[in-house]
């Protein structure tokens, strides 16, 4: 995202036919966070975060701890207690690439927050966001869970990396209500995202590709104009009952052919996603989630 508008947002805007009715972005994105916002971050025991490779691949990654493990330092700075898992791209990526997007979300009382800036590694492995970027999203598509902390059994977790789906992760998938995404843009730097909805909006094409419905939103269309100028993008499903990951790189495709999204109930568009990397990570969130209800807004 950039101070206004990119290309890429205007162009999906004008193609969704609302150009005009996203709301200005001067008035919804800051620079820096309010108060209510500092407490909200230091509440929540998680971040998604999205990150470029040394290759320009976009990974979508997840950090957390016991709420405070995230506290904003000032109103321009966030500081990340968690260090990146070793086998995750983020503990590369932040070395070799600063831009970064942050989603923090709040799945009981379905808030979500969204800061995109500059990583500073620490020596401990922890680090800095200099906050660019700061807005409050809307609750659609949030499914209701209650989180607990808890102490991870093993020091180490198993890795698994492929170049397509296994039969056990393609299930995972299309078992899966969210997932979230890491797009960005070449000037305006790395957006994390979400998409949720009941249990099978994701559908998979083959072991190497997958397909789901975007749904109405707010107009801005900040991912899918990424997308749009730059088609890789991470993708990450959070097994919320183990705390175990499944991270895809790959790249993504907008599709309007009308014939095509009336397959799908609610869908305003389609999203297709061809599979570059497969990596699974077993029980590496030392969190336990308990589902409560789906969002409302679920088609």
């Amino acid at each position: 995202m950039l101070g206004i508008y990119h290309a890429g947002e205007l162009g999906v805007q004008a193609r969704a036919g609302v150009q005009g009715m996203a709301p200005p972005a001067e008035r919804i994105i800051k620079t820096t966070m309010k108060p209510v916002a500092q407490e909200f971050l230091s509440q929540q025991p998680m971040a998604f975060i999205a990150s470029v490779d040394a290759e320009g691949w976009e990974w979508a990654s997840v950090v957390a701890g016991p709420p405070g493990f995230m506290v904003a330092i000032d109103e321009g700075t966030i500081h990340i207690g968690a260090a990146p898992t070793v086998s995750d791209p983020l503990h590369d990526n932040l070395r070799t690439n600063s831009d970064v997007g942050l989603l923090i979300m709040e799945f009981t009382k379905r808030r979500r927050m969204r800061v995109n800036g500059r990583a500073e590694l620490q020596p401990d492995g922890s680090f800095y966001v200099h906050t660019q970027q700061v807005y409050a999203n809307c609750p659609k598509y949030i499914q209701a869970r209650r989180f607990e902390v808890i102490t991870p059994e093993q020091n180490t977790s198993d890795v698994s990396r492929t170049d397509r789906l296994t039969t056990k992760q393609q299930q995972w998938i299309t078992q899966a209500d969210t997932f979230f995404i890491a797009s960005a843009h070449p000037e305006g730097g790395a957006d994390a995202s979400h998409r949720g909805g009941n249990p099978g909006f994701v559908t998979i094409a083959d072991d190497n590709s997958l397909i789901w419905p975007d749904y109405i939103g707010n107009n801005m269309f900040n991912t899918l104009g990424n997308i749009d100028v730059n088609p890789k993008a991470g993708l990450l499903f959070l097994d919320f009952a183990t705390g175990s990951t499944l991270q895809l790189t790959g790249e993504a495709n907008i599709i309007w052919d009308a014939a095509q999204i009336a397959k799908y109930t609610g869908a305003e568009r389609l999203l297709s996603y061809r599979i570059e990397q497969v990596l699974e990570i077993d029980e590496k969130v030392p969190l336990r989630w308990e589902f409560e209800s789906y969002s409302p807004f679920n088609p």
